[in-house]
């Protein structure tokens, strides 16, 4: 065999969304901070999120966390976040997946009980409480960046489904945030496709009509990621909704780009975005647990903690606890014949790229 680039990692699940997390044969990334580093790998190293999650390595609803040295002191860890089209600052899902694996595997120590790690996103310093029996991670918590709502009940005109209210909200992403009933949808798998179509389309309008900016990092735009909110079905929950994750960039030209996936989990950083405009509205108290379920029944508990501000707006820092699984253990290698070294993606599949 004649093979180059082995990359070892760890694949996991957090409440239904995969979150695969490489543990080894990639070196450091250049970059002051972590945020540089996902900058640098963006501009110049993005061969990896492709190879990693375009097939056949990856596929549509697939996420990616590169394990690198961490740039702040007393930091346990750093991780990148790569995703089908973007690297976002911040994911819950993708969180929890990392603190799992560097827990369950060893690679930082751990005892029985609730153990306390610090890990670097790029979004900034995460602290993360991971609960252990019998070596495994059953539950963990980490207090997120604060979140705030930028637009709350504002019309978007959306092409075949006319006025649409949405709020948009960061929660480490900028997210529109739109309610299902009206749009005739209800958060099950049935009717995965329709939610894809309806997310993608309010998005792409809502990104035309209230682009947004966060006001600490120029960087950031969005929003970039919808979420389809409804009252709960699974008793002990308090709101039900779907994340659309894209995986191409939609043309309002060409119907058939009009999808996306949907995230498997109730999903981290939307949860954190909902709460901030609950929050705004006076519908969600400090220190009040928040259960959130998504499109397969799992759910993530969030909490907000504490007021604060960001720029020129109210917000609110919360948490979120959940759990992950591992799922297998991967060497990921390539073949210098290999005639996909970046993957390849196909349209019964990939629609939108």
């Amino acid at each position: 065999m004649n093979l180059s680039d082995m990359i070892t990692a760890v694949d996991l699940h957090a409440c239904g969304e995969p979150g695969r997390v490489i543990l080894g044969g990639v070196r450091d990334v250049p970059g002051a901070t972590m945020y540089a580093k996902m900058q640098h790998l963006r501009a110049h190293g993005d061969d990896l999120r492709l190879r990693m999650l375009r097939e056949p390595r990856g596929y549509p609803a697939a996420n990616c966390n590169l394990i690198l040295p961490p740039t702040i002191a007393g930091a346990d860890a750093g991780f990148v976040i790569m995703e089908q089209v973007e690297y976002p600052p911040m994911s819950g899902s993708n969180t929890i997946c990392v603190a799992t694996a560097l827990a369950e595997t060893g690679m930082v120590p751990t005892r029985e009980g609730v153990n306390r790690l610090r890990l670097e996103a790029p979004a900034g310093l995460i602290e993360v409480e991971v609960e252990m029996r019998a070596g495994k991670a059953v539950r963990v918590t980490f207090e997120n960046v604060p979140a705030f709502a930028v637009h709350l009940d504002v019309p978007v005109e959306v092409r075949e489904l006319g006025t649409v209210k949405v709020d948009v909200a960061w929660g480490g992403m900028f997210y529109v945030i739109a309610a299902a009933e009206p749009l005739g949808l209800r958060i099950e798998p049935g009717q995965a496709r329709a939610l894809v179509r309806a997310g993608e389309m309010i998005k792409a309008a809502t990104q035309e009509q209230y682009p947004v900016r966060h006001p600490e990092n120029d960087d950031i735009t969005g929003p970039t990621i919808a979420q389809l909110s409804a009252a709960p079905t699974r008793a002990g929950s308090d709101w039900a909704n779907t994340v659309i994750v894209s995986t191409g960039k939609l043309d309002w030209t060409r119907p058939e780009t009009w999808t996306g996936t949907l995230d498997r989990s109730p999903c981290g950083t939307g949860t954190c975005a909902k709460m901030a405009t609950l929050h705004a509205r006076g519908e969600l108290s400090l220190g009040r647990d928040f259960v959130h379920a998504g499109i397969l029944g799992t759910t993530f508990t969030g909490r907000l903690v504490r007021e604060t501000q960001v720029g020129p707006y109210p917000a609110v820092v919360p948490t979120i606890s959940g759990q992950a699984w591992i799922t297998g253990f991967a060497q990921y290698v390539l073949d210098p014949t290999d005639p996909f070294p970046q993957g390849y993606t196909v349209g019964d599949l990939w629609t939108g790229n």
